[in-house]
């Protein structure tokens, strides 16, 4: 169906950084295909400036402590439609408050649940952003595979020559050396590895949770004239500004990766307990993307992710090769 007036939307999705930019194709579709439509964007106040840039979003609206706020500021809006991209209680009561029907994307727990405790695959052939934009279709939107958005504001663009030096203005790589969990990010003594074959001038990004990691790497580097560290100097704007200019990018499972597909960039993914098939691989990228995993029987041992690898081994990492690492993104760095 399409409206028939003027439609107001509420997309809710409270986080987190990747997560929400895998929702953009949502935002831009129905922005563009539904004539006059209003887009409101319903999130976590510390993921708003993700969507503030983004000209598809009329309105972001975050989440306060006082739910009753929350729900007070949305009711004087009057929307005609909430599009559920998050689908757990939360989101729940603010649609049951609002008292509109909603949309709402299928979270696959059951089949999750089953991938992670008895390695059986039931999971859906369909990535997530597709996933999402299934709710649309009561609407006859459609993808229109221009992939994932992300904005970033003029003042947060980054010169590579002026804050990194000229030498990384001839093409650099792009090393994401964090995620959220331990369990999805390389030990320090892989990344410096992959650092010292001297291939490639590197820049390793990460925010100030990771600059203890990048210290421990730089300790293991044999030269450090080709590596910058960037971790916990930039924010996610200007993280995002250099992964935009990277000839390649390498990151594990994490929000800088959607952001790396968003620019369509040459990305080397790197999987450790969680795996692509949960459906959160680099979108639109299989073309320049390659993804490095260990096929073992204790993977996916999360969806989410740990602080310790249960099975005290860690070889979803520890097994994976640096030297097949550089050769991939070597391949991804020469080729035009």
């Amino acid at each position: 169906m399409q409206p028939e007036t003027q439609a107001k939307f509420l997309i809710i999705r409270f986080s987190s950084i990747g997560d929400i930019v895998l929702t953009t194709p949502v935002v831009r579709c129905l922005k563009k295909q539904i004539e006059d439509a209003l887009v409101h964007y319903l999130t976590k106040p510390q993921f708003a400036g993700i969507l503030a840039s983004n000209p598809y979003v009329d309105k972001v609206h975050v989440l306060k402590e006082n739910f009753a706020e929350t729900i007070t500021e949305l009711q004087e809006e009057h929307f005609d439609y909430i599009i559920d991209l998050h689908h757990n209680l939360r989101s729940a009561r603010v649609v049951s408050a609002l008292k509109l029907g909603s949309f709402s994307f299928k979270k696959l727990n059951i089949q999750k649940w089953l991938l992670v405790n008895f390695n059986i695959n039931k999971m859906p052939e369909k990535h997530i952003v597709d996933r999402y934009l299934d709710t649309l279709i009561p609407f006859d939107v459609h993808n229109d595979n221009e992939g994932l958005d992300f904005f970033i504001p003029q003042n947060d663009e980054i010169n590579i020559a002026k804050q990194f030096g000229e030498e990384f203005s001839y093409g650099f790589v792009a090393f994401i050396i964090g995620a959220k969990h331990f369990t999805k990010q390389l030990p320090s003594q892989k990344i410096a590895d992959i650092c010292n074959q001297k291939k490639f001038p590197l820049i390793l990004l990460g925010g100030p949770e990771d600059e203890k990691k990048a210290v421990e790497i730089f300790a293991l580097l044999s030269e450090k004239n080709i590596v910058t560290n960037a971790c916990g100097k930039l924010n996610l704007n200007q993280s995002a500004s250099v992964v935009s200019q990277a000839k390649v990018v390498i990151t594990h499972d994490t929000g800088l990766m959607h952001i790396a597909a968003a620019y369509k960039q040459k990305i080397v993914s790197i999987w450790g307990n969680t795996v692509p098939e949960f459906g959160m691989y680099p979108y639109l990228a299989d073309k320049n993307s390659v993804i490095m995993q260990k096929d073992l029987k204790c993977r996916p041992c999360s969806k989410i992710g740990f602080t310790e690898c249960p099975k005290n081994h860690f070889r979803c990492m520890n097994d994976i090769d640096s030297n097949e690492i550089v050769r991939a993104v070597q391949k991804l760095f020469i080729e035009e």
